[in-house]
């Protein structure tokens, strides 16, 4: 029964994960997909333009040739090393059969933590290194300062200052215990951003050779939001573009028909409804021959629902006048900008999104309440419902030093009469493998029985065995039994409980 109750936890533990938050991070994912693709199409457009013009002009092109051939290695190096890190996350999570493009446990919270993690092979120290070494070598192909920080700041591999991280590693950050939708959904930003860095690059080194050179006929608008996932009630910001823009000849924005009133193309909206959206609109300015341009542009973004996890670290139930410890996180936002209350209990804050809920009420409900600070106000993110429940009765046993200075624990069978001797008191816990409360006995009874078979009972009204206990111990011969039992214990709750059952010990 116990092991029963055991699987059934667990399952439901694996139940509390939001599944809007893991939709959430499926609609990232695809929307990220989207934007690499177009950013990797565009990129391959930039290296065909160069391969043609250095085999029409190999002395004038070369050295901006060679410098592109390089960018396009380190960066597919690194865009591939992320993808085989997705593969290997979902294979773990799902099996071998397991596909990144369509991921049946996504709640998983062991895979990314195996494959990144895991002492001696886990590939969570070779990404930083990696990411690092390739941001300081994009970097310094880069000319423009703001493109500079913009890149440096999407590679970033330090851990936010107002964090509480408890001494963990960026690695440890990013993956530990993450889900394998959100992990795989990290990964695949990491791409987007190798393939954005590997674009500001190339148009720099195209200019080098003269926009006629190679994209007067590829002149194309871009669309620069600052996130393509926005909760219900924030703010969408984008920054629209057009390719190689001439800074005194700023073009002009339309979107759905309405042009916008901003010099440096920045559009913002509030975004009251969830769903998928497409910004969609047209660029014009004059050329240098006079001529008026047009590009048209279209955007696709995700506004999804006020989102949060909150998940007890034991089970899936809290149990009254107990400590129950608890892990509260929002998606995109600080443990220190969250709000976090308790009805039917008291909610104690531990730090770094950790909480201790100590609920009242045995049988009722406990209900706590995320808030998050975003954009300069407070939101509530999400109310998450538990049950109450009372401790379960612990089991009893003898403690005793084993062989190597541990402890081990007797609950009941054949005991070594030295180590009944040597016993001081008995102890009681809830210690299933889920659980490690210890209960305090307050008294128990020992039932011997004479050579006629008649029950002999000794009453210790404490934890420890009395002097009577002791002494029908020492004349126990081998083979004896007999029965600890009546058992009282209380534990961290203020309930006093009678076990039922009874111990059965046999002298060995």
């Amino acid at each position: 029964m116990i092991n029963l109750m055991y699987v059934v936890l667990m399952a439901m533990l694996a139940l509390n994960v939001s599944s809007d938050v893991l939709n959430g991070f499926s609609l990232v994912d695809k929307s990220l997909q989207t934007t690499t693709r177009n950013a990797t199409q565009t990129n391959r457009g930039i290296y065909e333009d160069f391969e043609e013009q250095y085999k029409a002009n190999p002395k004038k092109v070369k050295e901006w040739y060679d410098k592109a051939q390089v960018v396009r290695q380190m960066s597919d190096s690194l865009f591939n090393f992320a993808e085989e890190l997705k593969e290997r996350i979902v294979r773990e999570s799902d099996g071998s059969d397991g596909r990144v493009d369509s991921i049946q446990n996504r709640e998983d919270l062991e895979a990314a933590t195996s494959v990144m993690l895991a002492p001696g092979s886990g590939r969570g120290r070779e990404l930083y290194e990696s990411i690092n070494s390739y941001r300081e070598r994009i970097i310094q192909m880069v000319t423009d300062s703001a493109q500079r920080r913009i890149i440096a700041s999407n590679l970033s591999t330090e851990i936010p200052q107002n964090v509480r991280t408890l001494g963990k590693n960026w690695q440890e950050y990013m993956f530990e215990s993450m889900p394998t939708a959100a992990a795989v959904t990290l990964l695949t930003k990491l791409q987007s951003d190798v393939r954005y860095a590997e674009g500001e690059v190339l148009h720099g080194l195209a200019a080098n050779i003269g926009l006629k050179d190679i994209h007067v006929n590829e002149l194309n608008a871009y669309v620069i939001p600052s996130s393509q996932t926005v909760v219900q009630g924030g703010k969408f910001t984008a920054q629209i573009l057009m390719a190689a823009v001439d800074t005194t000849n700023r073009p002009t924005i339309y979107i759905g028909g309405r042009k916008i009133e901003s010099d440096r193309g920045i559009y913002e909206t509030i975004c009251s409804k969830t769903g998928d959206f497409s910004l969609v609109g047209y660029i014009e300015m004059m050329n240098a021959q006079g001529e008026l341009v047009r590009r048209d542009f279209e955007q696709k973004y995700t506004v999804v629902a006020p989102s949060a996890t909150v998940s007890a670290d034991l089970m899936n139930v809290l149990y009254a006048g107990y400590e129950n410890p608890m892990s509260v996180s929002v998606p995109g936002v600080a443990a220190n900008q969250l709000q976090v209350t308790m009805t039917g209990g008291n909610l104690t804050p531990k730090g770094d999104g950790k909480f201790i809920a100590r609920p009242t009420a045995v049988g009722g409900e406990a209900v706590i309440t995320v808030a998050a600070r975003t954009e300069g106000r407070v939101q509530e993110m999400g109310k998450f419902t538990f049950r109450v429940r009372k401790l379960p009765d612990p089991t009893a046993f003898i403690a005793y030093a084993d062989g190597q200075g541990g402890e081990n624990r007797f609950k009941g069978g054949k005991l070594a009469k030295q180590v009944l001797m040597n016993a001081g008191e008995l102890g009681a816990a809830v210690d299933d493998g889920l659980l490690n409360i210890p209960f305090r006995v307050q008294g128990f009874e020992t039932v011997f029985y004479d050579g006629m078979g008649n029950a002999i009972p000794e009453v210790s009204n404490s934890a420890e065995f009395t002097v009577r206990q002791k002494n029908m111990f020492r004349s126990l011969a081998r083979g004896k039994r007999f029965f600890i039992t009546r058992i009282r214990a209380i534990g961290p709750d203020g309930v006093e409980r009678t076990l039922d059952g009874a111990m059965d010990v046999t002298v060995n």
